[in-house]
């Protein structure tokens, strides 16, 4: 049995990300804690529980309350159910805060993503986490990061090298096809927001998909190669790729994981179960 830190973000973290997670751990039998930045619980993006607001109509408050795109791009039911069962758990009714966590402490750790600016941003910069992170790596204690949860782990900086602690590691994390894919959507669906599934925006001179999660992450690693997508030579590349489809835990098709080391790291919401689950699996490994 494991004990495994999960940082979290005060809001807007992905529900899929983090609680299927939850559940795949649980079920595993270790132990999941939290960590907030204030000590209370984390609250996550609604719009990915709910689905409103993801219609052309959803700014109208009375009919935001009829989602239609909304309920195919949200959290699916599996994912919905494990967020209920998160937010009733003692553990997450009472995080710690950033600031008092030992990473010693702990065995494991894991990174969520999500993607909204509003409360993401200070989850991805906080200097905090990065040095929690940093602690983790150095010690050699596995450590999942999946979706944006990857940048943050891109983001810390060790001393003891000058460079990102994934430098020199095979990793995965929000690709910027999927990234685009879902930008382009919601400047149509949500057009009032048009930016809502972007986190950073490129500025005046930056190429298009600098500030993905893809090309940031790409920046922190020892060779670009080391970023890691879906082979055109997989025979479930469509079935990957499309963002049409999530993986279940007992169908790993539509997955994309890497695992390298230490390690585990995965794309977006629709890599969960087998994300976890492969987690879970180095967690029970013999030390």
């Amino acid at each position: 049995m494991a004990r495994v830190l999960f940082l979290l973000p005060v809001r807007d973290f992905d529900p899929s990300e983090a609680a299927v997670s939850w559940r795949v751990l649980v079920n595993a039998g270790h132990v999941v804690e939290f960590a907030t930045p204030d000590g209370r619980p984390a609250v996550a993006d609604d719009i990915m529980v709910t689905g409103k607001g993801l219609d052309p109509w959803g700014a109208i408050p009375l009919l935001r309350n009829w989602p239609l795109v909304g309920l195919l791009l949200r959290a699916n039911r599996d994912a919905r159910e494990a967020y209920a069962g998160m937010i009733a758990d003692p553990n997450y009714v009472a995080p710690q805060r950033w600031d008092a966590v030992d990473p010693s402490a702990f065995d494991a750790l894991l990174l969520p993503g999500g993607h909204r600016a509003r409360g993401m941003r200070d989850y991805l910069e906080s200097d905090i986490l990065q040095r929690h992170v940093i602690g983790f790596f150095d010690q050699n204690k596995p450590v999942a990061a999946i979706c944006h949860g990857v940048l943050l782990a891109a983001r810390s900086i060790s001393k003891q090298t000058g460079r990102s602690v994934l430098y020199g590691y095979k990793t995965t994390a929000l690709t910027w096809a999927l990234e685009r894919s879902a930008w382009s959507l919601a400047r149509v669906t949500r057009f009032w927001d048009p930016n809502y599934y972007r986190t950073y925006l490129e500025q005046d001179g930056q190429p298009d998909g600098f500030m993905s999660v893809q090309q940031e992450v790409t920046r922190a690693l020892a060779r670009a190669e080391d970023f890691q997508d879906v082979p055109a030579t997989d025979p479930d590349y469509r079935r990957k790729t499309s963002g049409l489809q999530r993986d279940t835990i007992d169908n790993a098709r539509p997955a994309f994981v890497v695992r390298d080391r230490n390690y585990v790291s995965a794309r977006w919401p629709g890599d969960a179960h087998t994300f976890a689950k492969t987690f879970a699996d180095m967690l029970s490994e013999p030390a």
